[in-house]
Parts: structure tokens; C-alpha cells; sequence
């Protein structure tokens, strides 16, 4: 079994030689180790791999020793800033006032501006609220004191517990229980070890996934305000698309008395999706309701377990079956997505899909073109000619056309860039932040797309993609 470890280290020669010791004891392997002092001085990540018996004696090994984290609970870091005088000794009213309270700083920045004063920015350890309460009383009899929200600076200050206090401002951001927070600080880790190795400044990675996740905070509740738009492709049928700011589309086809919906987008929009879907679709649950996956990413997959019947490739049923088993799913087998992908999951609480109700329709063992037929489906009067794509965005992504209808589904694989709304743009842009591309093989993937648009005959298209809204599509006077 594999096991990350989130130690907090002594700041002294032969600390991590300490910890190494007693895993090669115990004849245990590590598998990773991460420890970036300008990030976190403390704090050092170490990946294991073990029989269960070996790791639960490193467990207790660990804690005797000190070096298992307790969280800090009760520690707080507070960032203030203080209007001083610009003149010499204007700062020491306020270092002694610190002294007297016994807080530690973690942090300090100050520059003149060609005032008359200076604005020393201070990052402080408190322990208890009353203090800083006590502090700040006193402190404003010296001079303006500003307290700066933490999730708005622009660079982290915090050198010793940076990762705990991190967490904690993520999972109250989401409103997430303490039980997510251990998943958490492992993969925002990851993701930093990750992308610096690829040369993204850590700063940038903790910023990227901080924004994300308020962006997703944002559009719960009362935020949650998608785009959707009707679309009569004949009397007997529509196509109503629903866009969310964050997470994938959702289109629903009513035609002839039937109703399949396609694509899902985020579990954590479960509550707004499904009065969202009762108010759209009046005698929504009333029968058995379908749904196909076009591909098995977490943005699109949230609300599987809601649908009587889930319709995927044999290769999306794969991926969902393996997370099902508590095993990686395709997404994850790739290590540059990994850690964003289990953010993602993490922050979105998602559950993994009831394999009772996946229905692999569509089975080719081998892909050779970038887009392969694979098969066929029928809803009312379309009837879709299905396609696989061999797996530049996702393995398993399928493309759904009906040459009559000239209606297209794409998932990922095309997209509407030039139609999405400003906050849809704006959550587009983490993602390829901090997976590196959102592509699997972006080469690939741009085969794909234009082995599609090459399958469509001339006339008037209706393409759904994944993310924005619909493209209108004229193939005999496009490029």
C-alpha cells in the first residue's frame, strides 16, 4: 500500500536523515519526498510504499519521534499592515509591542513610496484571538493598522505552516469537512512539486488553485446562474443546454416522447442541477432517465448516480469502473494531472459512479485514425452515427452526429472558445494552468477536431460541445 506522509520537521542538520532511517527499518520504500523551505520550512511530504503492517509501525515510530504534523490548530497566521511615520525608529514602537505579546513574524515587507510614510506589511504567529484582539487594541494607538485578507495577497508569507493554513482557508472556502482536508494538502502539494519541476513558480500554483476554488464557491447557491438557451431543431424536437460558470455543459434532448441528457458537470452543483433539471423537464424522474457520458472527467461525470442508466464506451467504462474500485482512472494515470484531478474531486465532493448502472454500449478494441466509428444511438427522431476518438483529450471520448438533423455533440474534444461567458473564460483558464494542458495529446486532439469538421457534409450544423454555447457551423464557406 502507498501512504503520504505530511511530517513536520525540526529545522536542523539530520532531520530528514532521522525520518529516512526509520522507514529503511522498517524496509519500507520512499516513493517521493517534497520540501520547498521558501514555501514551507517546516514541512516536508514523504510518499511510501509498504505492507500495511510496516507502514502502521512507521506510524507510531513517527509520532514518538515528533515528526507526525498535529495540524497547528490553534495556530493562526495574520498578515497586518502599518501606516509608520517615514523617519528612523518609527518601526521599533511596534517590534516592542510584538515582543511584549510574544508573537513570532514570519514575515515582513516594507518599501518607501515618496510619502510621508512608510506601510509595513507583518505576517504574525497567534495563537488565540483574544491576543490578537488585545494586540490590535494597543497597536492602533501607535499607528493605522490594516489586517490584510490572506486569500488576496499576492505572495505567500507564511514560512512555516503555510500548507495547514492553506487547506483550512480552501475547505471553508467550500464549505468541506475536516475529513477532506488530509486529501487536500497532499495533492495541493503534489500540484506544486509537479508544476515547479515544469517550471511554474509555486506562488502561482497555490494562487491558480485558491482562485479556482472560489470561483466554484461563487456559483453555489444563490451564485448559480447558468446560461440556458432552447433549441427547436424540429416541432417534435428540442435540445435545451445548460451552462454552468464552472463544469461542463448539459444538454437535454426531448424528442418523441423521449429524453436523454448528456454530460453532467460538477457534483457539487447537484442540488441546483437537479431543481434546475425538475423545473426545465416537468415529469423529470417520472420514468427512466439516461444519461451519456462523453467522457469520463470529473467536470462532466458529478451527477452520474442520479441517472437510472449511465451510457459510455467500453474505454469510459473502464476509467469509471477503476474509481469505482478505489483504483486511478485514466485522468489520474497521468502523473500531470493527477494532482488537479484529485483537487477536483476533493473540492467538488465526488462520489464515485454505482458500476450497477454504467451501460458500455460501444466496444472497438483498437483505434487506429484519430476518429473511428464505433457505433449508433437513436433518440426520437435523431439518430446518431457515435464516433471514438483515440484519446487526444481523454481515452474513451466519443462525438454523437446526426447527418439529417445536422446535430453534433462533441464533449472536450471541440469546443465553443469564442462563446463563453466571462466567468465560464475565467475558470477555463486554471485548468490548463495547472494540469499543463487539459489535453492528454494536444497534437492528437487537434486531429481529432478536424477529422470531425471533415465528417460534416455542407448545410447549416448545431455543434453542443462541452463547454460554451452552441456553434453554428457552415461547412462550405468555413476554413
Amino acid at each position: 500500500m502507498k501512504k503520504t506522509y505530511v511530517t513536520k520537521m525540526p529545522n536542523h542538520i539530520g532531520a530528514f536523515l532521522k525520518a529516512s532511517k526509520c522507514f529503511s527499518e522498517l524496509a519500507i520504500n520512499i516513493t517521493r519526498v517534497s520540501y520547498n523551505k521558501a514555501v514551507d520550512s517546516h514541512t516536508l511530504f514523504i510518499e511510501v510504499e509498504g505492507e500495511k503492517s510496516q507502514i502502521d509501525k512507521a506510524n507510531e515510530k513517527l509520532k514518538e519521534i515528533g515528526y507526525l504534523s498535529n495540524g497547528d490548530a490553534n495556530t493562526k497566521i495574520v498578515l497586518l499592515e502599518f501606516r509608520l511615520e517615514d523617519k528612523p525608529g518609527s518601526v521599533t514602537n511596534v517590534l516592542e509591542l510584538i515582543n511584549k505579546f510574544n508573537f513570532n513574524i514570519s514575515y515582513i515587507s516594507s518599501q518607501e513610496n515618496g510619502s510621508d510614510y512608510q506601510y509595513f506589511k507583518m505576517g504574525l504567529y497567534v495563537d488565540e484571538t483574544s491576543d490578537l484582539t488585545k494586540f490590535l487594541a494597543q497597536a492602533q494607538k501607535l499607528c493605522l493598522v490594516k489586517v490584510i485578507d490572506y486569500n488576496n495577497t499576492e505572495k505567500v508569507f507564511d514560512n512555516s505552516i503555510f500548507y495547514n493554513s492553506y487547506v483550512d482557508g480552501l475547505v471553508k472556502t467550500m464549505g468541506l469537512s475536516e475529513k477532506k482536508k488530509e486529501s487536500l494538502l497532499v495533492n495541493v502539494n503534489l500540484a506544486m512539486q509537479t508544476l515547479d519541476e515544469q517550471g511554474l513558480s509555486p506562488y502561482k500554483t497555490f494562487d491558480s488553485i485558491s482562485k479556482f476554488a472560489e470561483l466554484l464557491a461563487e456559483s453555489k447557491g444563490e451564485g448559480f446562474n447558468p446560461r440556458i438557451t432552447v433549441h427547436n431543431i424540429t416541432e417534435n424536437t428540442k435540445i435545451t443546454l445548460i451552462e454552468p460558470d464552472c463544469g461542463s455543459n448539459t444538454a437535454i434532448i426531448e424528442s418523441n416522447g423521449e429524453r436523454v441528457f448528456i454530460d453532467s458537470g460538477y457534483a457539487c452543483y447537484k442540488n441546483e442541477m437537479l431543481k434546475l433539471i425538475k423545473k426545465l423537464v416537468k415529469d423529470f424522474k417520472t420514468k427512466k432517465e439516461r444519461l451519456i457520458i462523453t467522457h469520463a472527467d470529473v467536470d462532466h461525470v458529478g451527477l452520474v448516480n442520479q441517472f437510472d442508466e449511465v451510457i459510455v464506451s467500453q474505454r469510459s467504462f473502464e476509467s469509471l469502473s477503476a474509481e469505482a474500485d478505489d483504483l486511478a482512472g485514466f485522468r489520474e494515470r497521468n502523473y500531470l494531472h493527477l494532482p488537479y484531478v484529485n483537487i477536483c474531486k476533493t473540492l467538488t465532493d465526488y462520489q464515485t459512479v454505482d458500476k450497477n448502472k454504467l451501460r458500455p454500449l460501444w466496444n472497438k478494441s483498437s483505434l487506429v485514425a484519430p476518429l473511428e466509428q464505433i457505433g449508433f444511438y437513436t433518440v426520437g427522431e435523431l439518430s446518431f452515427e457515435v464516433y471514438e476518438g483515440k484519446g487526444g483529450h481523454l481515452s474513451g471520448e466519443i462525438i454523437l452526429i446526426d447527418y439529417e438533423r445536422k446535430v453534433a455533440f462533441t464533449g472536450d474534444v471541440f469546443i465553443n472558445l469564442n462563446d463563453l461567458t466571462k466567468k465560464q473564460a475565467e475558470y477555463n483558464q486554471y485548468a490548463p494552468i495547472l494540469m499543463t494542458s487539459v489535453d492528454t495529446d494536444a497534437k492528437l486532439c487537434a486531429k481529432e477536431r478536424s477529422a470531425f469538421l471533415q465528417r460534416l457534409g455542407a448545410g447549416a450544423w448545431s455543434i453542443f460541445g462541452g463547454h460554451g454555447g452552441k456553434k453554428e457551423y457552415f461547412p462550405q464557406t468555413t476554413k
